[in-house]
């Protein structure tokens, strides 16, 4: 049982509890006030008595001899208890919902530390990822943006070597599997590269020599699969 559940079970007891306690304190305040009515009117009883036995001389005006009855003091003890055993139960119903409230605290400061245990995970996680992103963005070049760019790409001093035959598809490079291809002949990024500008461009980089290039186009370039797609809607 997790530890909601158990905090659902106790709370459903609650009620119930705390009915019967406040029940027995309903009690315990009509005997008590039954108790101190009697009391009263025994006491008064025996001040009268005590008054006319003074005035008879029966009895001298002498704080020793002045007392109420053992029955008086009995109840007036009685009386006492009960109020005592009032204020035990009303401490324990408190004590039974403070300790349901500071169960629910102990819940919360979990649920808060979970949460933010996540979102401490989430922001390492999403660091680490734009950390990624961006090694991959600078790898590839400042010139991802599609529309109007007309930036070469250069490879490295080894791959600059192999553009003297840059429409050969044998190239004698050492490839990472997981480097991104481009062009019409789906190699890696290696020379001077164009970029063509429909934003819709499957492919969207092309070495030069496989597209016919020898200098950078001046104003927008599309390469033959956008042009002939472009006439093709055109024509209809």
């Amino acid at each position: 049982m997790s530890f909601l559940e158990h905090f659902q079970a106790n709370l459903e007891s609650l009620p119930n509890m705390l009915q019967r306690k406040y029940t027995l304190l309903r009690d315990l305040d009509k005997s008590l006030q039954d108790i101190q009515h009697q009391n009263e009117q025994r006491c008064e009883q025996e001040i009268e008595e005590m008054k006319h036995e003074i005035k008879s001389g029966n009895i001298t005006p002498n704080a020793s001899n002045i007392r109420f009855s053992g029955e008086a003091l009995d109840e007036q003890k009685h009386a006492v208890r009960i109020a005592d055993e009032k204020v035990a139960l009303a401490v324990q119903a408190y004590d039974l919902v403070d300790a349901h409230i500071q169960q629910l605290d102990q819940y919360l400061r979990k649920i808060d530390e979970e949460l933010r245990s996540e979102r401490e995970s989430v922001a390492v996680t999403g660091s680490a990822a734009q950390n990624l992103n961006s090694n991959v963005k600078s790898q590839r070049g400042s010139e991802s943006g599609r529309g109007g760019r007309k930036k070469t790409r250069r490879a490295t001093a080894n791959a600059a070597a192999a553009t003297a035959n840059p429409t050969s598809m044998d190239l004698d490079l050492p490839v990472d599997p997981n480097e991104p291809t481009y062009c019409f002949c789906n190699q890696v990024s290696y020379g001077e590269m164009v970029g063509c500008d429909n934003p819709d461009c499957k492919i969207e980089w092309f070495h030069y020599g496989c597209v016919g290039l020898k200098e950078q186009p001046k104003g927008k370039w599309y390469c033959s699969e956008c042009v002939g797609m472009q006439n093709r809607r055109k024509g209809k």
